[in-house]
């Protein structure tokens, strides 16, 4: 499951005008013009993240593809441009890759194109062919894997990753991408252990958070609810004492009996583990990656 890993040198040194063009000329150029061209106005929107909207994009030369809307830098325009920088060289089966860039009034950043949609659609649409549990396991393998190379092969360590089923992206068969990655971590600071302005401290919520983010990831896809949604909070759940007596009635019902009993009690201790919320996390990302490759082989 894991990715070709390719070690990633990336500078942080402040760009000079004449650099950007030739840094970035591996990567696609689009005017604002054919952004909203090919997302007919700015009409098809597939997600709602953090950093902004998702557009569906269909441009005139074939290319499928979603549109970020990029809304804020902190940092300003040359903070824009060491994102592209970063997004551009980062490779991983398990990262939705960059494919082109929009400057001017409206920046944009331009992804390839997946065709299932995200894990959320697929847990709750009645209408989407339900999950098998191994697919489910290949999922999260995925995830981790996502999360091992960009955690140790980058450098600097990408520490700003959101994890969640609306943006962890589905390909034809059903391959995890992770979709939201980038240099800007909750610190408001660029994320890498060489930037002095990236505290240690910082950097250890970093992630605190991802593998709490995994955890309820994994508790997604084990009983195919969202946390805290219909008054049943999930994280909450696996955190009582006696969870392991209710496993099988929080099975998602998609699942029917195909799934291991053994593998879920297991998955559900990983899980309870990963969202405790006093110290620091028990496990790693490269113990639950080495975890659940095993299950998913």
């Amino acid at each position: 499951m894991r990715g070709f890993v390719v070690k990633l040198r990336v500078s942080l040194l402040p760009w000079r005008h004449r650099a950007r063009s030739g840094q970035l000329s591996f990567l696609r150029h689009f005017s604002n013009k054919n952004i909203k061209r090919a997302t007919a106005g700015f009409s098809r929107i597939v997600a709602r993240l953090s950093s902004g909207p998702v557009y569906r994009a269909k441009f005139q030369d074939g290319l499928m593809a979603m549109v970020k809307e990029v809304k804020t830098f902190p940092q300003g325009k040359d903070a824009f441009y060491k994102e592209v920088q970063l997004l551009g060289h980062l490779h991983h089966c398990h990262l939705v890759g960059l494919r082109g860039f929009s400057t001017g009034r409206e920046r944009f950043l331009v992804f390839e194109y997946t065709e299932k949609g995200s894990l959320k659609e697929h847990l709750a649409d009645p209408l989407k062919t339900p999950l098998n549990w191994k697919t489910r396991l290949q999922i999260a393998t995925g995830v981790a894997a996502a999360l091992e190379y960009l955690y140790f092969f980058c450098n600097p360590p990408i520490y700003h990753v959101s994890i969640s089923s609306s943006n962890v992206l589905l390909d034809d068969n059903f391959n995890a991408k992770l979709s939201d990655v980038g240099l800007l971590g909750s610190c408001g600071n660029h994320m890498g252990k060489s930037h002095p302005l990236c505290s240690r401290e910082c950097m250890d919520q970093e992630s605190r958070n991802i593998i709490f983010q995994l955890g309820v990831l994994i508790l997604e896809l084990i009983t195919g609810q969202p946390s805290e949604e219909d008054g049943t909070d999930i994280v909450q759940w696996v955190q009582d004492s006696n969870f392991l007596r209710s496993m099988h009635k929080m099975v998602d019902p998609d699942l029917g009996h195909t799934y291991d009993s053994i593998e879920l009690r297991t998955l559900l201790t990983v899980a309870r583990l990963c969202t405790k919320t006093d110290g620091n996390p028990k496990f790693s990302v490269q113990q639950i990656l080495w975890y659940l490759q095993r299950k998913a082989e």
